[in-house]
């Protein structure tokens, strides 16, 4: 069985790691390095810092999930697994150089993209692997990934920040439409609470129907619109070319993946 040694237990870690015990890893075959206990359900092996790892525990993958600014702290207390291991970066904006800078040129290195619909397993997860990384790693990582989602692969790293802008940063853009479908419900003169169950309900009926269908969003689109009718009026204000929600999101995502860059230091 693969051995898994996960440092961070927070929001992501924590919602990867239940995926995994939901899909039958034992949990004797995970470590978690969290200094918060209450992150960790029971079962599974807990220390608070790399130095209280077991010596007899030899992970076969890595999995680095704290946050990308205390990064360049955390990551050399693991050096010593180099060569043995696979190291999975959940990390935004730490380019796969930064790991070997801090690990060493011969450590395998997958970087990886997912986003917080996988604490309900539906999420998505955009894989780059570097130099050194073997095909039966890459299997490791792709299963361990899929248990909270799906995962797609990219060769070009230089991508990462573009997929980050799109689905890593994506599902607070769609939370915020959410919140001001919401707002404008009750400016409309609907009550608050009726007004945020309509927005709520809309928005994860859509994006079911979304998921399930074989149309595509624009399509989708277009079977809700009457001609003349309340939706076209709407959109003809969401899809106005030089205030609407297209140029919006251009603006959004270029501003996000702007920072990713900022991140790699």
């Amino acid at each position: 069985m693969t051995k898994i040694l996960l440092v961070g237990c927070g929001k992501m870690g924590s919602a990867m790691l239940a995926g995994w015990l939901e899909q039958g890893i034992a949990a004797a075959d995970v470590v978690v390095v969290e200094p918060n206990p209450a992150q960790v359900p029971a079962g599974v092996a807990l220390v608070g810092a790399a130095p209280e790892i077991p010596a007899a525990f030899s992970p076969d993958i890595v999995i680095l999930a704290v946050k990308p600014q205390v990064m360049a702290d955390v990551v050399p207390a693991y050096a010593r697994f180099a060569g043995q291991a696979t190291f999975l970066s959940i990390a935004a904006g730490k380019p796969i150089s930064f790991f070997q800078t801090h690990l060493g040129q011969g450590a395998a290195i997958v970087r990886a993209m997912p986003n917080t619909p996988a604490a309900v397993r539906r999420g998505i997860t955009v894989c780059c692997a570097g130099p050194g990384v073997t095909d039966q790693a890459r299997s490791s990582c792709q299963s361990l990934l899929q248990a909270v989602g799906q995962v797609a692969w990219i060769e070009d790293e230089g991508l990462m920040d573009a997929v980050t802008a799109v689905s890593g940063s994506g599902p607070a853009y769609v939370f915020l439409l959410a919140e001001v479908m919401a707002e404008a419900g009750a400016w409309a003169g609907l009550p608050a609470e009726l007004a945020a169950q309509l927005a709520r309900a809309t928005v994860a009926g859509a994006g079911e129907l979304l998921r399930q269908s074989n149309d595509s969003a624009a399509q989708l689109r277009i079977n809700v619109t009457s001609p003349g009718g309340t939706t076209a009026a709407a959109l003809a204000v969401l899809m106005d070319q030089g205030k609407g929600m297209g140029p919006l999101m251009t603006d959004a995502v270029v501003a996000a993946a702007l920072r990713g860059k900022e991140l790699a230091g």
